[in-house]
């Protein structure tokens, strides 16, 4: 299983070169950007250039997945807009929603990756026909758009009944497409459904899995062993999958501001991968 981080960790910072050697020097030999324009603007221009020279040049760490706005406002934590909604009820809702997932997955003409990680609904969404139609479009929409440029989609699960264990296996399965997988993200399915459950259910389709850690009960991104998670039965049952996913880290970081934490963040990576006997 390969070893990977998310920008998330920093995404209240703009993204530079030096924060993806700090987070190379941690262990990942991946990285899964996250895409919010006040952290990474996704448009063309100098700090893309800026991060794809960076990739270039290096031999043993990848830009393998990118994850999909989920707002099209620009500060973390001052949002001018609604949430992204590819489920949304309304048409109108989907289409902008799509035409800025649409702008990161250009992305990749610049800086190749292989996987977009979608949220589908917004948290908290209730399942109904209209919206598992809506996301069904959506997505065949962006499939369309992604596959030329080398790109797959991932579905995760989020806190919503849209991407329920269940819900993302028929959505998948509806779709008829090998090449949509699914992102696990074991912080979420703590919460509900439970990860084993999750896990058991999603098996064939996990390609990537979000690795961090709650007390199960709200959504806290912490690193592994500072929740409730038995991430001795996590790393079994990660184990037993039957293809090896790719593992990111998705900490949320500090929120305080505190200047020096980035400093720490290599040595709490090397903590996580002992957790999970990597």
């Amino acid at each position: 299983m390969r070893k990977a981080i998310s920008t998330y960790v920093h995404v209240r910072e703009r993204l530079h070169p030096g924060i993806l050697g700090r987070l190379a020097s941690g262990g990942a030999a991946g990285i899964e950007i996250f895409a919010h324009r006040g952290h990474f603007d996704y448009e063309p221009g100098a700090q893309l250039r800026e991060l794809a020279a960076w990739f270039g040049a290096q031999k043993d760490v990848e830009l393998f997945s990118l994850h999909a706005p989920i707002f099209a406002s620009g500060a973390w934590g001052r949002f001018d807009s609604p949430p992204l909604n590819i489920a949304g009820h309304e048409r109108r809702e989907r289409i902008t929603a799509m035409d800025e997932i649409k702008r990161a997955i250009e992305v990749a003409e610049t800086l190749p990756f292989q996987f977009l990680v979608l949220h589908v609904g917004s948290r908290g969404d209730s399942w109904d026909e209209r919206r598992f139609e809506g996301a069904l479009s959506s997505i065949e929409h962006l499939h369309a758009f992604a596959r030329p440029l080398g790109v797959s989609l991932l579905l995760e699960n989020i806190q919503n009944e849209v991407t329920l264990p269940e819900k993302l296996d028929e959505l998948i399965r509806t779709l008829h497409y090998n090449d949509i997988g699914v992102c696990l993200d074991l912080g979420h399915a703590h919460i509900e459904p439970g990860v084993e459950q999750a896990m058991e259910l999603l098996a064939p389709r996990i390609r990537q899995v979000h690795v961090h850690d709650n007390h199960g009960q709200q959504d806290e991104h912490l690193w592994p062993g500072e929740g409730t998670i038995d991430w001795t039965r996590t790393t079994e049952l990660l184990r037993a999958l039957p293809q090896a996913p790719s593992l990111v880290l998705e900490i949320e970081g500090d929120p305080g501001g505190n200047p020096d934490y980035g400093k720490t963040v290599p040595e709490h990576m090397q903590a996580a991968w002992r957790t999970l006997s990597l």
